[in-house]
């Protein structure tokens, strides 16, 4: 769903107009809750219907990852429900925020809303067309424009971090035979600047849930996801935020992703072998 940073450093643009916005997005980009190409009366229902769109997508998107289809869910409680939480994950399909967000934080989002996760999101797939661009503000979607490095997108990034919770793909795109692609650095120079609790979170299964070029997503899958310990960044905070210590320490937390991924394989392989010796209703989800 997310694709964020760039190997140059900033993510990667935000806004309809490449020059005219530039000064208001600096401007207004510094508070979470202001959303610069968006006017007072938006604002104002903002609050309501951001927690309408957003409860409701995440009911729906328990529905279909814990009924439609089989999530299994491991460390849980590795995340907590502290702000200033980045959560660093691999990117397999469209639908992964929901993925990652839904199984840690519902149902208790729907009584603290504050926990609903900042999602850096492509504005090429989820802002150029007004409704959906509608709905991606709901779902509390900062916009990230390809191939520009934009100084707004990384202000509001760093200030909705700072108070609130935020999932981040640091690949910038999905990968589509399951392999772990490198991260870029983008994501990086707010980690530096934030200081986040970072947790690195490893899922399976959804690319073959929802390959790359398909729309409708599968059903009768089974999904794992691994939510990792904390990983203690504070050896590059005393170095000068800059490219290259922003690269080495997202690479130290996609490093323990790898290491989640390797994991969740031989869980999935055990667990196919045991569910071949069982009854076929066992395996109504594909395996």
């Amino acid at each position: 769903m997310v694709e964020v940073g760039s190997a140059a450093g900033a993510p990667r643009g935000v806004g309809p107009e490449p020059e005219s916005e530039d000064r208001a997005l600096r401007e207004s980009t510094l508070h979470p809750e202001r959303i610069p190409y968006r006017g007072p009366v938006f604002h104002f229902f903002w609050p309501f219907t951001r927690y309408i769109v957003t409860s409701f997508s995440a009911v729906a998107a328990f529905v279909f990852f814990k009924l439609l289809n089989r999530t299994i869910v491991i460390g849980k409680k590795n995340v907590g429900v502290g702000m200033n939480t980045v959560l660093l994950a691999n990117h397999q399909s469209m639908i992964d925020g929901f993925l990652v967000g839904a199984m840690v934080f519902f149902p208790r989002s729907l009584l603290q809303p504050e926990l609903f996760p900042w999602l850096p999101a492509a504005w090429e797939n989820f802002f150029e067309n007004p409704l959906m661009r509608w709905f991606s503000d709901n779902w509390r979607c900062i916009p990230v424009r390809k191939g520009r490095k934009d100084v707004g997108a990384m202000l509001r990034m760093e200030a909705c971090l700072r108070d609130g919770i935020m999932i981040v793909f640091p690949e910038g795109t999905r990968t589509r035979d399951g392999r772990l692609l490198p991260p870029r650095s983008g994501i990086g120079y707010v980690m530096l600047k934030t200081r986040p609790k970072a947790i690195p979170v490893c899922m399976d299964g959804m690319s073959g849930l929802q390959p790359v070029g398909h729309f409708w997503p599968r059903v009768f899958r089974t999904i794992l996801i691994y939510y990792g310990r904390p990983v203690d960044l504070t050896e590059f905070y005393s170095r000068p935020v800059g490219r290259e210590a922003a690269q080495d320490a997202i690479e130290k937390v996609f490093a323990e992703v790898g290491r989640l991924q390797k994991i969740l394989a031989r869980y999935r392989r055990t667990r196919r072998r045991l569910l071949a010796k069982k009854p076929w209703f066992c395996r109504l989800y594909k395996p």
